[in-house]
């Protein structure tokens, strides 16, 4: 599915504990760059997902990642516990495959040539 519409796909690496920086300029410049869904993949605490939601009015789809001992749910109920007004959209642990067909259902919405792509 990814090779379908990989012409679409930007990747950036950054992270709210190590990078605090970086994420905060990323997610405040995301629209203006022409981005429009955002999938965050974090593990642990799981804080990215929720951090860019703050800094960004694109939808965000957070992908809890298996980090520690708890074999993921810590960062899967990081994910899925935003405060009211911080909506993150959240797949299965470990689950990037779903992220990416739910942002590219997203973005068909208004393109359904790429609606009939992934159909």
């Amino acid at each position: 599915m990814a090779i379908k519409v990989h012409e679409f796909l930007q990747v950036r690496i950054v992270s709210a504990h190590r990078t605090p920086e970086m994420m905060y300029s990323y997610a405040l410049s995301a629209l203006g760059c022409g981005i429009h869904v955002i999938i965050a993949g974090a593990g642990g605490a799981a804080y990215l997902p929720g951090m860019v939601a703050a800094l960004t009015p694109l939808p965000v789809i957070g992908v809890p990642v298996r980090a520690s001992a708890l074999d993921g749910m810590d960062s899967l109920l990081s994910t899925v516990q935003m405060p009211r007004g911080i909506p993150v959209a959240t797949v299965a642990i470990k689950n990037a495959t779903n992220a990416g067909l739910l942002a590219v259902r997203l973005l068909g919405i208004s393109d359904m040539k790429l609606q009939a792509r992934v159909a």
